[in-house]
C-alpha cells in the first residue's frame, strides 16, 4: 500500500511539475481584432493545453500598444504583416514571422456603378484605408500600370482616412471606389456594394502568389529560443482552430458577439471571408516572399520596408 501511495504521489508531483513548467504565450490583440476569433477558439477549445502551452489573450486599444507591448517585454507575441516584421528584423530587432491569414483587401464600387475595371475609376474620387504606403493600395496601382498603362495615383484623387472612414463615406456615395481592410470590405459587400478587383487576383496578374500569406503572429527569436518546441506547438493549435472554424456552426455562433456583425448578412460575409483567408498548410516559398518584397521596396522604398531590401535571414519561423 505504502509504495502504491509512493507512486501515485510522483505521479502526481510529475504531472504538477509538468503543468507548472507549460509556457505561456501572452498574446497583445487588438480588442476589435479579427485574429481573436482564431485565439479565442484556441483558448475556448483548449487547444493550448493540448499542445502543451497557456495562451493568455492580452486586448489593446490600437496596433501601437501591441507591438510596445511585445518590445518592452509585456507580451511574447502580436499580430502583423511580414513586411513590417521584416522590416523590424533587418533594424536588429530579431522577430520571427508565423503565418496566420491571406485575407487580403480589393476595390469596392456601389452596387449601381457603371466601372467594370480600375481603368473606370479614373478621374474619380478613391478612398483608400491605410495611408499612402498601404501594401493594397500598392500592388492595385503595379496592377493598373501594367494591364492598362494607368497610373493610378496621378488619374484619381486619393482620400486617405481610418478603415471606419473610408467604410462609411463610400456606403455614404462619397467615393467612387474604396479600399478597404478586408473585414470592413465583407461589411461593404454585405450592405450591398460590389467588388471591383480584389488584391488576390492584382498579385496574380502581377506573377506574386498570393498564396503567401501576408499577415501572421511574430514572436522575439528569444522568446522562441527559450522555448524549442513552441513555435510548432503554436502553429498546431492554430492550425487545428482553422479545421474547427471551417466546420462548425456552433463555434461561430459563439463568436459572435465579439464579430461586431450588425446583420446576419454581415455575419454571414465575415465567416466567409475570414475562412477563404486560410492559408494551405506548408513552408512559405522563399522565392515567392521575395518577389513580394521586391515590389513592396520598388513601390514603397526605405520609408516601407526600410532596411529590408532583401528577405532577411531567419524570417519565417521553422513550422510545417
Amino acid at each position: 500500500m505504502l509504495r502504491i501511495i509512493a507512486s501515485l504521489s510522483f505521479l502526481l508531483s510529475s504531472m504538477a511539475a509538468y503543468a507548472q513548467e507549460a509556457p505561456t504565450i501572452r498574446a497583445a490583440t487588438l480588442k476589435i481584432g479579427t485574429v481573436n476569433w482564431e485565439l479565442q477558439t484556441i483558448v475556448d477549445e483548449g487547444l493550448d493545453e493540448k499542445h502543451g502551452f497557456t495562451l493568455d489573450i492580452q486586448l489593446y486599444a490600437d496596433n501601437s500598444a501591441t507591438r510596445i507591448a511585445v518590445e518592452g517585454g509585456e507580451a511574447d507575441m502580436a499580430v502583423a504583416d511580414w513586411i513590417w516584421v521584416a522590416r523590424q528584423r533587418a533594424a536588429g530587432k530579431p522577430y520571427v514571422f508565423l503565418p496566420y491569414s491571406r485575407a487580403v483587401g480589393g476595390v469596392v464600387v456601389s452596387a449601381d456603378s457603371t466601372a467594370q475595371t480600375l481603368a473606370d475609376l479614373a478621374g474619380q474620387k478613391l478612398g483608400i484605408a491605410g495611408g499612402p504606403l498601404d501594401k493594397s493600395w500598392l500592388i492595385l496601382r503595379a496592377y493598373a500600370a501594367q494591364a492598362y498603362d494607368l497610373d493610378l495615383e496621378a488619374e484619381t484623387e486619393q482620400v486617405y482616412g481610418a478603415p471606419p472612414l473610408i467604410f462609411r463615406t463610400a456606403l455614404d456615395g462619397g467615393l467612387a471606389g474604396a479600399i478597404n481592410y478586408w473585414h470592413y470590405l465583407a461589411k461593404m459587400k454585405a450592405a450591398g456594394m460590389r467588388e471591383l478587383i480584389s488584391v488576390d487576383t492584382a498579385a496574380r496578374e502581377l506573377g506574386l502568389d498570393p498564396e503567401t500569406p501576408l499577415l501572421g503572429y511574430y514572436f522575439k527569436e528569444e522568446f522562441l529560443s527559450e522555448n524549442p518546441d513552441l513555435a510548432q506547438s503554436f502553429y498546431e493549435a492554430s492550425r487545428e482552430a482553422k479545421t474547427l472554424l471551417m466546420s462548425s456552426d456552433d463555434i461561430w455562433q459563439d463568436l459572435r458577439p465579439m464579430m461586431n456583425a450588425d446583420s446576419d448578412a454581415e455575419f454571414e460575409q465575415l465567416r466567409t471571408d475570414w475562412i477563404a483567408g486560410i492559408p494551405a498548410r506548408k513552408p512559405i516559398d522563399e522565392d515567392a516572399a521575395q518577389a513580394f518584397l521586391s515590389l513592396m521596396h520598388d513601390l514603397g522604398g526605405a520609408e516601407l520596408v526600410g532596411q529590408a531590401d532583401t528577405l532577411p535571414d531567419g524570417l519565417f519561423a521553422d513550422v510545417h
